[in-house]
C-alpha cells in the first residue's frame, strides 16, 4: 500500500455504484497508476457516528478462525476489510479460476480525501442509501481493482466498450430429503422467484422480476437468450449495462424495477455507436452476445462445479443420519461451505465487449462473431462482489428462509393464478435436478451443533440443521 490518495486526489473519482457495505468509485484523471481502475469505500452506518474513532477492526471472530484455519493468510489478517480482499485471493479465486477473479490491491487513503469523495457523491447516491450510511472516514485505506467494464488501455485503446452486469442469483432446485413437506415447494420453485414475493410484500418492489435464474445455468442458449432479455425487462438490482464505463442501464445504487419504452430507446440509440444492426436490433444484438460468451466461457458452471455446490452421495447421507454425528472438522467444513456458496450465491458477473479492428491479429481476447452486423467482438468475464459472509448472519440467513418460503405459500394460497405457474417449473427443469447440480442444504449444511460445537449453537442457529436452510 505504497500509494496514497489524498485530499486533491478526489476529485477524478466519481460514482459509480454502491452496495450494502461499500460504495464503488471509477477513475476519470489521467495518472497511469489508476487508468481503468475503479475502487471501492467502505461504509459505516450513521447511528454509529457519534463514536469518532471507535470501529470495528477484528478481522475474524475466534470461531470463524476455526473455520478458515486452513487458510493462513486469512486467519493472520488484522482488519476485516483486508480479510475480505484475501478472502478473494485465497478462497474463491481457487474456486472461480484465476482468469475469472480480481482480488485487487489495497491503498492508503486520507481522512480528507474520504470527506471530499463523500461530499462529492452524496447527490448521485439513493436517499435511501444516504439515510442510513456513510463513508467511513476512519478507515485509512481502500480497495483498488481493475474496471471491468471496460477493457484496459493498449492497442485499442480508442475502441468503445459494453459491459453488462449480471446478478445470476442461486440458480439451481434443491433435492435434499431433509426438506419437510411443509416446505416441499422449493423443490418447485426458485429461491429468487420466492423472494421476490417477499419484496412485493414489503413495498420494497413494486412488481415481479420476469427472470428465471434456471434458465440463465440451462446451458440452453435460447434460454440463456430468455434469461438475459428478461432481466432486461425487469432489472431491478440484477442487471446494468455501461457504455465505454458510464453506466446506461440500470440503477446506481438501487435498481431500476423495469425498462420503459423511452429507457429502451435511449439505450438502442447508444449500442448503435457499437453494435451496428439495423431497424432497431441493437439491443437484440447485445443479448446474443451475452448469451454467447455466458455459453462460450462456461463461467456458471465454475459456480455450480464449487465443492460446496455438490449434493450428498447416498453414502455419505447414511453417514449423517445422525445429524451429530459429524466430527468438529467434518462440523467446521460443512459450515465453512455454507458461507462460501452464500459468497456465489450473491456474487456478480461483469460481461465485456469491444468491436475487433480488422487489422487486430494479435488480441488476447476470445472473440464472437456476430453473424448478422458481420462484426467480431473481443469478450471478457469476471466475478464480482465476492464478499466474505460472517457467520454472526447465518441466523439472519435461517430467518430470511423462513420468512421467503412463509410469504410465498400465503401469497399463492391468495392468487390461485400463481399455483397453475408454479406447476410449469417442474418438467422444465429435470435436466438440472441431478446430483451433479449445486445443492447447499440437508446434511451438508445440517450440523451447526453437537458437543464438539457447542459454541456454534443456540437455539436459533441449531435450526439450522433442518430443512428450511435450504435456498
Amino acid at each position: 500500500m505504497e500509494l496514497t490518495l489524498t485530499e486533491q486526489d478526489a476529485a477524478h473519482w466519481v460514482y459509480r455504484g454502491e452496495g450494502a457495505a461499500n460504495i464503488v468509485v471509477s477513475y476519470t484523471g489521467s495518472s497511469p497508476s489508476y487508468i481503468g481502475k475503479v475502487m471501492r469505500i467502505r461504509k459505516s452506518p450513521r447511528k454509529a457516528s457519534a463514536l469518532p474513532g471507535v470501529r470495528n477492526t477484528i478481522a475474524l471472530s475466534p470461531h470463524e478462525r476455526l473455520i478458515w484455519k486452513e487458510v493462513h493468510e486469512l486467519i493472520s489478517s488484522s482488519d476485516k476489510e483486508i480479510a475480505g480482499q484475501l478472502y478473494v485471493d485465497h478462497v474463491m479465486k481457487p474456486l472461480l479460476g484465476s482468469k475469472y477473479v480480481d482480488a485487487g490491491s489495497h491503498i492508503l487513503v486520507t481522512k480528507e480525501f474520504l470527506m471530499t469523495v463523500e461530499k462529492n457523491v452524496d447527490s448521485q447516491r439513493p436517499a435511501s442509501r444516504v439515510d442510513v450510511s456513510q463513508v467511513d472516514k476512519q478507515c485509512d485505506f481502500a480497495l483498488l481493482m481493475s474496471d471491468h467494464s471496460i477493457f484496459p488501455q493498449g492497442s485499442q485503446e480508442s475502441s468503445h466498450s459494453i459491459s453488462v452486469e449480471i446478478k445470476p442469483k442461486c440458480g439451481f432446485l434443491p433435492l435434499s430429503t431433509f426438506i419437510s413437506e411443509g416446505t416441499a415447494i422449493k423443490k418447485k420453485i426458485t429461491r429468487f422467484e420466492m423472494h421476490q414475493a417477499l419484496k412485493l410484500q414489503s413495498g420494497e418492489i413494486s412488481q415481479r422480476s420476469v427472470y428465471n435464474p434456471l434458465d440463465l445455468f440451462s446451458e440452453s442458449k435460447e434460454r440463456v437468450y430468455k434469461a438475459i432479455k428478461n432481466l432486461f425487462t425487469t432489472p431491478q438490482n440484477n442487471f446494468r449495462v455501461f457504455l465505454n464505463g458510464s453506466l446506461t442501464l440500470g440503477g446506481l445504487g438501487g435498481g431500476a424495477e423495469s425498462t420503459d419504452a423511452c429507457m429502451a430507446k435511449v439505450l438502442e440509440d447508444k449500442l448503435h455507436s457499437v453494435i451496428q444492426a439495423d431497424n432497431g436490433q441493437s439491443t437484440e444484438n447485445l443479448f446474443t452476445l451475452v448469451t454467447e460468451a455466458v455459453h462460450k466461457s462456461g463461467v456458471l458452471n465454475q459456480l455450480l462445479e464449487c465443492k460446496v455446490c455438490k449434493e450428498l452421495s447416498k453414502e455419505q447421507a447414511k453417514i449423517y443420519t445422525s445429524l451429530h454425528s459429524a466430527s468438529l472438522d467434518e462440523s467446521l467444513r460443512i459450515v465453512k461451505d455454507y458461507l462460501i456458496a452464500a459468497t456465489a450465491k450473491d456474487c456478480s458477473l461483469m460481461v465485456c465487449f469491444r468491436p475487433r479492428k480488422e487489422n487486430d491479429s494479435g488480441s488476447s481476447y476470445n472473440t464472437i462473431y456476430l453473424e448478422s452486423t458481420k462484426q467480431a467482438f473481443d469478450y471478457k468475464v469476471h466475478f464480482i462482489d465476492l464478499d466474505l459472509k460472517r457467520l454472526n448472519k447465518v441466523e439472519d440467513y435461517y430467518e430470511l428462509d423462513k420468512k421467503i418460503v412463509s410469504c410465498y405459500k400465503q401469497m399463492n394460497k391468495i392468487d390461485d393464478g400463481r399455483n397453475e405457474d408454479a406447476k410449469l417449473h417442474g418438467p422444465e427443469v429435470t435436466n438440472l435436478q441431478g446430483s451433479e447440480v449445486a445443492n447447499l442444504q440437508g446434511p451438508e449444511v445440517a450440523n451447526l451443533q453437537g458437543p464438539k460445537v457447542a459454541n456454534l449453537q443456540g437455539p436459533k442457529v441449531a435450526n439450522l440443521q433442518g430443512p428450511e436452510v435450504a435456498y
